[in-house]
């Protein structure tokens, strides 16, 4: 399952999505991130999915692939769900047995909850995979540029999100690899009882823990051996160019707005 963590991979393919301006991906993947959370009812949601779908043809990557990413989180979209089911009350009684009470609003909000949480992964995740982590970092710098005037250290933040971004895959590949290696000396995380599971992690955690301090030193030592001293006296190699379809792209968020909030007052 680590395997299919796309989530921070980068697929350098040729596409439309991939031609636009990573300032602009970030700005649309952040409005409708605000847009999804006005979504309150499936007719909403089903054109937020059509969208995504939409989006990811645009992007030249296979759904499933994209869907994919999903699955390695599944278990706290599962546990979202399952925390409104239970929790949520309201509406027609469903199941009542002791002090499991599961009604209506519960199962219909723990779903709504889920579809928002899918739709922001898959905005996310097709992000990444269209844009490189160094056109990512340069984007987020770009942006957060006027905060500068206030002393803050906006390339070092962009930066550390952008490394922290480009290893979640990497971490993850070490992870299947230590998992490999136990397996091999004869250690099973799968099966047996729960405690024996939570003492069969210690083995795996470890070497990880160990392993990811001792990436970061590399980085760090590499980092200073090439005189890397935050944006004092650096020039950028590749510029970022806004062009018409940025502009197009980003004001497809009005029609976008105008289309959710119509879908929200129907009832």
């Amino acid at each position: 399952m680590l395997d299919k963590m796309i989530l921070g991979r980068y697929v350098p393919i040729q596409s439309y999505v991939h031609t636009l301006d990573p300032r602009m991906k970030l700005l649309f993947v952040f409005v409708m991130t605000i847009l999804i959370f006005f979504m309150d009812n499936w007719y909403s949601y089903l054109f937020g999915f059509v969208l995504v779908f939409f989006i990811i043809k645009l992007s030249n990557l296979k759904f499933m692939f994209v869907f994919n990413g999903i699955k390695p989180i599944l278990f706290l979209i599962i546990f979202t769900f399952l925390m409104h089911v239970f929790l949520t009350k309201g509406g027609r009684t469903l199941f009542d047995w002791g002090i499991f009470n599961i009604q209506m609003d519960g199962v219909r909000m723990g779903i709504m909850i889920s579809f928002r949480f899918i739709l922001i992964i898959f905005l996310s995740t097709v992000m990444t995979l269209t844009t490189s982590p160094i056109a990512l970092t340069d984007a987020i710098e770009n942006i957060l540029n006027p905060l500068k005037k206030i002393k803050l250290p906006v390339h070092e933040l962009a930066m550390m999100m952008s490394i922290a971004l480009r290893f979640i895959p990497t971490l993850m590949d070490e992870t299947d690899k230590v998992m490999k290696a136990q397996i091999s000396r004869g250690s099973d995380i799968s099966s047996g009882s729960g405690l024996q599971r939570i003492k069969a992690i210690g083995p795996l955690l470890i070497p990880l823990f160990v392993s990811a301090f001792k990436r970061a030193d590399d980085l760090a030592v590499a980092m200073d051996v090439r005189g890397y001293k935050g944006d004092i006296g650096r020039t950028k190699y590749r510029k970022l160019e806004w062009q018409l379809n940025d502009t197009l792209a980003l004001l497809t968020l009005i029609p976008i707005a105008m289309i959710i909030f119509y879908l929200r007052s129907m009832t």
